[in-house]
């Protein structure tokens, strides 16, 4: 059985984005917009074809990790973001 690869998550701050890569290919994003002790995030992408291979997941993870990381408050206004949160209630402390 083979190993599912690892999803490389990166902060690609001009664009306002975490973007998720999977073999050099870019399979999904975050888009945020920066505030100031908050971070709003508002729109998450996983490209058709990397559907079901977590992407997703872990972006949500690691946006959410990182807002903590950096004492950020979370303005999830993606759908996706929000979703994520109202399952993993360890991150509902962040929520603005």
């Amino acid at each position: 059985m083979s190993e599912a690869p690892a999803v490389s998550i990166s902060d690609n701050r001009p664009l306002h984005r975490y973007e998720a890569r999977l073999d050099g290919a870019l399979a999904g994003f975050c888009e945020y917009e920066p505030g100031d002790g908050v971070v709003t995030f508002t729109h998450t992408v996983v490209q058709p074809e990397f559907e079901g291979q977590g992407v997703g997941s872990a972006l949500a993870l690691r946006v959410l990790d990182d807002a903590r990381s950096r004492g950020l408050k979370v303005v999830p206004a993606c759908r996706f973001i929000a979703a994520y949160i109202a399952r993993h209630p360890q991150y509902a402390d962040l929520v603005a």
